[in-house]
């Protein structure tokens, strides 16, 4: 059995179809199972939980062989002292590529260095996924595509080799099914690094639309994020993005050796997700 939690989001979803294509009995760990289940594959089990109360995973996570977690939950080693208790074989830790960072004074990389150490230091196999930014964050220009083809992109000068959701799935079930990957740190990413503006152009052909990047100063980026975050992960990212304390542009050939084939590029996302943009 294995168990996934975030199933229903960006990249637990994808574990989810991933385990649940290669015929490997599943759980879905979610707050709610009546709802989630018309999100899930057929024969996924939808199973309460909350990750932030580690008591109340006790049911999901019995006879569960690996189970996949998100980072930055309040009690992490409360989590994996459940995980151990309930005889879990290995975890499967998403993290960031900030990870192994040493500047404890972003928060964002705070909270991942933190879930890593709290998983290492329970005593469970793992494998750490440490990612580049995901493709589906392009979401997140929705409601501008709503309004129109001007879209308002942060950091226009920055490169990232973004990665499907889909391949990470991949990737984190390889990792759950196998003893392969066992203590070691996997570093996906896509084919190739884009600019923002490039996505959007990338977008605006999938979509059949002519879409126009409006590339934002610094300053009007952190006014439009401050509006929609806490300032300490608003400067988080200004560190990463404007400071270069994370540098997303690498490609690396992760996907392919694990999964066998190559990532999909952002062309490929998007014309799988033109529907979320209706």
């Amino acid at each position: 059995m294995y168990l996934v939690a975030g199933a229903t989001g960006n990249v637990g979803s994808e574990v989810v179809k991933a385990l649940a294509a290669a015929g490997e009995p599943t759980r879905a760990l979610v707050r709610d199972p009546e709802s989630a289940n018309a999100k899930l594959p057929e024969g996924v089990e939808a199973v309460a939980g909350d990750l932030n109360k580690p008591e109340t995973l006790t049911s999901a996570l019995y006879g569960v062989r690996s189970v996949f977690l998100l980072p930055g939950y309040a009690d992490m080693p409360g989590v994996l002292a459940e995980a151990k208790k309930a005889g879990v074989e290995q975890v499967v830790q998403l993290t960031g590529g900030s990870a192994g960072n040493s500047d404890m004074s972003n928060a964002v990389t705070r909270y991942m260095a933190a879930t890593e150490t709290a998983v290492k230091e329970s005593g469970l196999p793992w494998t750490f996924l440490r990612p580049t930014a995901f493709m589906t964050n392009a979401l997140r220009w929705l409601p501008q595509l709503q309004a129109g083809d001007e879209v308002r992109v942060s950091f226009p000068n920055v490169l990232t080799a973004s990665v499907d959701p889909f391949d990470l799935g991949a990737i984190a079930a390889r990792a759950m099914l196998t003893d392969e990957y066992r203590g070691e740190i996997l570093w996906p990413t896509g084919p190739v690094a884009l600019r923002p503006a490039e996505q959007v152009l990338i977008l605006g052909a999938a979509l059949g639309r002519d879409l126009r990047a409006v590339e934002l100063s610094n300053e009007e980026a952190r006014e439009e994020m401050t509006a929609s975050m806490p300032v300490e992960y608003v400067d988080a990212f200004f560190d990463f993005y404007v400071n270069g304390a994370l540098d997303e542009s690498i490609v690396r050939p992760t996907v392919k050796e694990v999964t066998g084939r190559e990532p999909r590029t952002f062309a490929d996302w998007a014309a799988a997700h033109t529907t979320d943009f209706s």
